[in-house]
């Protein structure tokens, strides 16, 4: 039980990101955004690792995994979540985005040798098509010319977070936790930092006090802590049954804009909250011998 606490507490951090990132574009631009939450980030979990003298990674495998995880999970999936934002609904963008637990389960049957029942496949699409139900509403909100970049986008996120999750969950065991995540934020920032002074103008930060509130809590909470607890989960947790947890971070969306934003919730999003649930059930249901 003490694992599913975490990754659920992991799926509401990621879940108060998309808000606060749609917050924040205004303020910089899109990349140069991407890249200060991520070096802010890393260097929150790298300071407490040197100064406890956690152990640094040392031999060329693991620096050459901490690099593709970097490259994965901060370049290309920041990238492609933050440039998506300006192309693509809310709703078709979490759909898509949510491929990424079937991108991943089926990575790791290949390269981690995970192997799911029956049941827990039909979990998966289960929890799939709960998404779908959940983000149909926003489907229509923005089909226009740009709609196709919006989609390769989010793919090109999708599948960079697939890869490194693979990476992270094959890393597992192997390295200290505060060092790997920090390494590989610090990493994934400086390709996104040079990619922002190629194509922007990385001086055009509005240094209001809303956006560093919106930046520390991006780096901090939303990207730190999280990828830190999502690290020790995959010491514990085979990749497909804490991956399969991803569907919850719509749900806590969905539900926040209701809390908080006065966002309606009609019956067909209930029913899609239902069948995510229960396909997040069927992967992880206890195997009978």
């Amino acid at each position: 039980m003490k694992h599913i606490f975490l990754i659920i507490i992991v799926m509401f951090l990621w879940a108060i990101c998309f808000p606060l990132l749609v917050s924040g574009i205004p303020f910089a631009p899109h990349i140069t955004f991407a890249a200060m939450r991520a070096f802010l980030a890393g260097i929150v979990l790298l300071i407490p690792a040197l100064l406890m003298r956690r152990p640094q990674p040392r031999d060329i495998e693991t620096w050459l995994l901490l690099a593709a995880i970097g490259l994965g999970a901060t370049t290309v999936g920041f990238y492609g979540m933050f440039h998506a934002s300006e192309f693509i609904s809310p709703g078709i963008a979490t759909v898509i985005a949510n491929t990424q637990p079937l991108i991943a389960a089926v990575l790791a049957a290949l390269v981690l040798k995970e192997q799911l029942n029956a049941t827990s496949k039909t979990g998966l699409w289960l929890g799939f098509v709960g998404i779908v139900f959940i983000a149909s509403p926003g489907f229509m909100s923005m089909l226009d010319n740009t709609y196709a970049l919006g989609v390769f986008y989010i793919i090109l996120s999708a599948l960079g977070i697939s890869v490194s999750n693979v990476l992270i969950s094959k890393l597992a065991g192997r390295v200290d936790a505060l060092s790997a995540m920090g390494w590989q934020l610090i990493i994934g920032s400086i390709f996104l930092g040079l990619i922002a002074l190629m194509t922007e103008d990385v001086t055009a930060v509005s240094w209001d006090s809303q956006f560093i509130w919106i930046l520390v809590g991006l780096a901090l909470p939303g990207t730190a802590l999280a990828y830190w607890l999502w690290f020790i989960i995959l010491e514990q947790v085979e990749l497909t049954r804490a991956n399969v947890f991803s569907f919850l971070v719509p749900v806590f969306g969905l539900t926040m804009g209701v809390m908080f934003f006065q966002e309606r919730m009609g019956l067909v999003s209930v029913l899609g909250i239902g069948l995510t649930l229960l396909g997040i059930f069927l992967v992880n249901r206890p195997v009978r011998q």
